[in-house]
């Protein structure tokens, strides 16, 4: 018994579409048969399965052209993934965060999210179907003092305003669903392991090590792939997860610890 997803044909827009989780998310979209726009600061060349955005969707301004574009190439979108999200904040707990440093963390990873929504909720509502992810992060739960306070504070903020859609949006037929990752090695990831390593004087499997040991250790053992990320949105924003909503999924390694 074949898992077809169903969801060959759907329309997608994916942000964040050209790293980590955000380029495994489209890879794994346009093998399930889904028409993808994703956006990117910088279009990248030779791509023929993904109509690109070049955008900066950290703004009102470059969400608005993302949002105009997406509707104008696909016609519609019933599939919405926000991944952008990261972080800029420097290191040294919360008096190293002044007001634009906190600034930049809500326009990361919150506002896109909340722009794109409401840009693209009008046609998914009138059409009485659709999907948005939201990816958010397990920070949100774990914190880290010296250098995640903003970021984890703003992925809270997008995670209390998903469920709040959700809760909204679904009688409507629109379904909500957030993605909670762990550590992923990402490209950013590596280089973070890579630089440990050469200040500690180890190598990058010993800088993995420090980057888990970090967040309290990883059960699992190693870090999440991007793919297994991107295989569980493709997942919940398929039909197959038709039931799925106002819930959040936490992949994580086990990171979280839990009852």
């Amino acid at each position: 018994m074949s898992f077809e997803l169903e969801l060959k044909g759907r329309r997608a827009l994916v942000t964040g579409g050209t790293k980590g989780v955000g380029a495994a998310v489209v890879a794994a979209l346009v093998e399930a048969g889904v028409r993808v726009v994703a956006t990117a600061r910088t279009v990248p060349s030779g791509t023929k399965d993904v109509h690109y955005v070049a955008a900066d969707v950290t703004t009102a301004e470059g969400s608005e052209e993302v949002a105009r574009q997406a509707l104008a190439h696909l016609g519609g979108v019933d599939i919405l993934v926000n991944v952008l999200g990261g972080s800029t904040a420097p290191g040294g707990g919360f008096a190293a965060l002044t007001d634009d440093e906190w600034q930049k963390e809500l326009n990361l990873n919150l506002m896109p999210a909340v722009r794109l929504d409401r840009a693209l909720l009008p046609a998914m509502l009138a059409q009485g179907s659709g999907v948005i992810v939201h990816v958010t992060s397990i920070q949100h739960e774990l914190p880290l003092p010296e250098s995640t306070t903003a970021y984890a504070a703003a992925k809270a903020a997008l995670s209390t305003y998903s469920k709040a859609l959700s809760k909204e949006v679904t009688p409507k037929g629109v379904r909500v669903v957030r993605v909670s990752p762990g550590w992923v090695e990402t490209e950013a990831s590596v280089h973070l392991a890579e630089r440990l390593a050469k200040q500690t004087g180890t190598d990058y499997e010993g800088g993995k090590q420090i980057i888990m040991q970090s967040l309290g250790g990883i059960p699992l053992g190693r870090p999440v792939k991007p793919r297994e990320v991107a295989d569980l949105i493709a997942f919940v924003a398929s039909p197959r997860a038709g039931s799925v909503t106002g819930t959040e999924f936490v992949i994580d390694g086990g990171t979280v610890p839990t009852a």
